[in-house]
């Protein structure tokens, strides 16, 4: 647990007591890689926080083209953000790329929390508002970036994950097809 603890200490600091209170309320779990956490049409009613592994959120589309909205990896938060916070059926999968363990809170926990440790919702709301100015960045990004710039900017981002992710799913991600990426990769390694 200390590894969360670490990153909720990032914003709000919790005594002792509140600690165990927020331990009380998680539950850590592994997955193996492939597993899938959620499908769309499941009400997304739990939110991840990783301490190992790798796990990715994805749509696909009516063509069955996969579209990678986030990659996540030791130390960052997953969820289907739509469905947990209106608690109607999502429409991303949530799938584990490299054996995890993770700490999962309930939505239902969360909000006991807010109400127990109110501290907590201030952390909760920062990292909502961060993950809001990182997707409209990402957003900006696509609109404006070139895809070498996009893929730059991925690998700044993501410096571990370049060796363990699918190439095609980094294609996916900054938003190019798998042979673009290709031969974009092969350029890029001539410079």
């Amino acid at each position: 647990m200390k590894k969360i603890l670490d990153n909720i200490k990032k914003h709000v600091i919790l005594t002792a007591d509140e600690e165990d209170v927020f331990i009380s309320k998680v539950t850590i779990e592994n997955f193996k890689a492939k597993s899938m956490v959620l499908k769309p049409g499941d009400i997304c009613s739990k939110s991840y926080f990783i301490n190992s592994g790798i796990i990715r959120s994805f749509t696909v589309n009516d063509n069955s083209v996969e579209h990678v909205l986030n990659f996540s990896c030791e130390g960052w938060w997953i969820s289907d953000m739509y469905s947990y916070l209106t608690q109607k059926p999502g429409n991303l999968f949530i799938e584990v790329l490299e054996d995890a363990e993770v700490v999962v809170l309930s939505k239902e926990n969360q909000e006991l929390l807010y109400y127990e440790i109110p501290k907590l919702e201030r952390f909760f709301r920062i990292l909502i508002e961060n993950s809001l100015i990182a997707n409209q960045e990402r957003l900006m990004d696509n609109l404006s970036l070139s895809a070498e710039e996009r893929f730059e900017k991925f690998c700044s981002k993501y410096p571990t994950l370049i060796q363990k992710v699918p190439q095609k799913q980094i294609a996916s991600f900054i938003g190019v097809t798998p042979e673009f990426f290709s031969k974009m990769k092969a350029r890029l390694l001539k410079k």
